[in-house]
């Protein structure tokens, strides 16, 4: 990571990180007092359980989940049985704001801190985007970020 921002990346990428976490936060403590300044970003599905994301509060300077489905029923049918993501995501969702907060861009415009939600649209409204944009402006911030797919 130190290799990383000494070459000008502006940030450390950590996608779909979930299964790495104890040793992801261990890495970063012992990557801290030798000089990483730079945001660390937690690239998700957003499937995550609040155990999880606890172990990383303080750690993390950017969540970017995905939230793909705010009705039970549709996510079951389309991602594996996944009855239980749209509970999940949710909370991770608003575990996720608790610790950041709204995207905050540095001097250069780059983002430093925050939260930015990814949502894909699908047909037939499978995804559910109108209540997951209301979720959005009643549990989170009407000024959160999302990137609409």
């Amino acid at each position: 990571m130190i290799k990383l921002q000494k070459k000008g990346c502006h940030n450390i990428n950590l996608v779909t990180p979930t299964h790495y976490v104890p040793n992801i936060v261990s890495a970063i403590q012992k990557a801290i007092p030798l000089g990483l300044r730079i945001p660390l970003v937690y690239n998700t599905r957003g499937y995550e359980k609040q155990e999880t994301l606890q172990l990383l509060d303080g750690t993390i300077d950017i969540y970017l989940p995905e939230c793909k489905y705010m009705d039970s029923e549709q996510a079951g049918k389309y991602s594996a049985e996944a009855y239980n993501y749209p509970h999940h995501a949710k909370l991770a969702l608003k575990e996720m704001y608790r610790q950041v907060g709204d995207l905050k861009l540095d001097s250069g415009g780059i983002a430093a801190r925050g939260l930015i939600v990814r949502h894909l649209v699908l047909p037939n409204r499978i995804a559910g985007t109108e209540e997951f944009l209301k979720f959005v402006a009643e549990n989170l911030s009407k000024t959160t970020y999302i990137n609409i797919m």
